[in-house]
């Protein structure tokens, strides 16, 4: 179970994928790229739309070891649990057992709360790291560049650290 946990964590925060997205997922929507070490990876997203996006590094890591375990197999590419550890191969993980799983490693982690919706929360991440706009709306599936802005977090910070910066 914690390989598929560490799949699906990786997969969510590295892809920026929706909780509908992640336990959407197929085991078919999974493509390894030949020559590269990641997954070309097809979301089925919000108003049916379709987008491809790539894991690379630690996702695509998680998420090959995770298979190890799985199997290559059709079906739901993360399968429901029961909370002792056993996996219900074929049965695809619930919303349900999704927030149960996000709340059981928050504690094993020692942090008070997370959400699935958290695992978004990469927009400034790649914005820092120089990534376009147009191209991050892309990456999480966004209608809009406007949306994807929202998400945006780096004028928080800018204000916290020009504070820190105040004359004692």
């Amino acid at each position: 179970m914690g390989r598929r946990d560490a799949g699906l964590l990786l997969a969510m925060i590295g892809l920026g994928l929706w909780r509908s997205e992640a336990i959407g997922l197929d085991r078919d929507d999974l493509a390894e790229e030949r020559d590269e070490e990641r997954f070309e990876v097809t979301v089925r997203g919000k108003g049916r739309k379709i987008r491809v996006v790539y894991a690379d590094n630690s996702a695509h890591w998680a998420l090959r070891d995770w298979l190890t375990v799985r199997g290559d197999q059709g079906g739901p590419l993360f399968w429901s649990g029961h909370r002792l550890g056993k996996l219900y191969p074929g049965r695809r993980l619930s919303d349900r057992g999704l927030y149960f799983m996000f709340g059981r490693r928050a504690a094993d982690a020692g942090v008070l709360a997370v959400t699935p919706h958290d695992m978004r929360r990469l927009t400034s991440d790649l914005l820092d790291a120089g990534i376009d706009i147009v191209t991050v709306s892309h990456i999480l599936g966004h209608a809009s560049v406007q949306t994807t802005a929202r998400y945006d977090r780096r004028a928080e910070r800018a204000k916290k650290w020009a504070a820190s910066q105040g004359s004692a």
